[in-house]
């Protein structure tokens, strides 16, 4: 009987933990790039509606964009400061209340209406900015190197499933309910989104889903199990922190998020 005990300890089965994590970056790129469209699907009826050119209709969009850009580098250093899961959780709140602030600015008339959007739509762009980089953080630090690969595929497919289940249900809003709705919708069901992250993703060191087994199995693969441990738990060598540099450095998954466009 303990030889028996022995044999089953041995042969542990794996969890799978890792890959209800993924599903979940899943999810929420899917809300990223919903947010993303907002203006695109209401955009037509929001500027009859408030009375916006197309030359104004033109700086809005761009905002997006600039912000994007500008917002990279520090989007990272943040991830890298604080650890992914509380950074991706203020992108991901931030983003849906600026989204839903959107639905209100009608409440402004002529150039403030142009202003305000501009500006909110500046702050979508800036707070969603660590969300690619968070991505393949999460992934370098629990898939294994040759899991990647799937797993990068499988939260890349959410900006085109955002379009496939979005647009319909935000043309639907619009024709329906108005072009505010759009912004409500989407930011209401993203600041929901944004506490659900903070209960389901966690280092995989403290996940109470991952068993040994699939730890070792991870970290035997190169993934970078301790990338967020608390730096007061554990001192990080500055050799351990340039492994860890050239790891991100050398996976395609991190220069195919960096490439990508802004705008779809």
């Amino acid at each position: 009987m303990n030889s028996y005990s022995q044999t089953a300890t041995a042969v542990q089965k794996r969890t799978n933990a890792r890959y209800w994590i993924v599903v979940m970056l899943f999810i929420v790129t899917s809300f990223n790039y919903g947010d993303r469209a907002t203006i695109s699907i209401a955009g037509s009826a929001m500027s009859k509606a408030i009375g916006l050119d197309s030359v104004g209709l033109g700086y809005i969009f761009s905002a997006f964009s600039w912000a994007y850009v500008i917002g990279q580098i520090p989007g990272g250093w943040l991830l890298d400061r604080f650890d992914s899961k509380r950074v991706y959780f203020w992108s991901i709140f931030l983003w849906s209340l600026f989204t839903l602030l959107q639905g209100f600015v009608d409440i402004f008339s002529g150039f403030g209406i142009v202003v305000s959007l501009f500006l909110l739509r500046f702050m979508v762009g800036l707070a969603e900015a660590p969300s690619f980089p968070g991505n393949s953080r999460i992934v370098a630090a629990w898939f294994p190197a040759q899991e990647r690969g799937t797993a990068v595929a499988i939260f890349n497919s959410a900006q085109y499933f955002a379009t496939v289940i979005f647009a319909p249900i935000m043309g639907w809003l619009v024709a329906e309910v108005g072009w505010a709705h759009v912004f409500w919708f989407m930011g209401g069901l993203g600041i929901i989104l944004s506490f659900i992250w903070l209960k389901v993703i966690h280092d995989p060191n403290d996940h109470l889903g991952v068993n040994k087994a699939e730890l070792e199995y991870m970290e035997q693969g190169g993934a970078l199990i301790n990338m967020d441990a608390k730096k007061a738990e554990r001192k990080v060598s500055w050799d351990e922190k340039w492994f860890q540099i050239k790891q991100l450095l050398s996976t395609r998954m991190m220069w195919g998020d960096l490439s990508r466009p802004v705008l779809r």
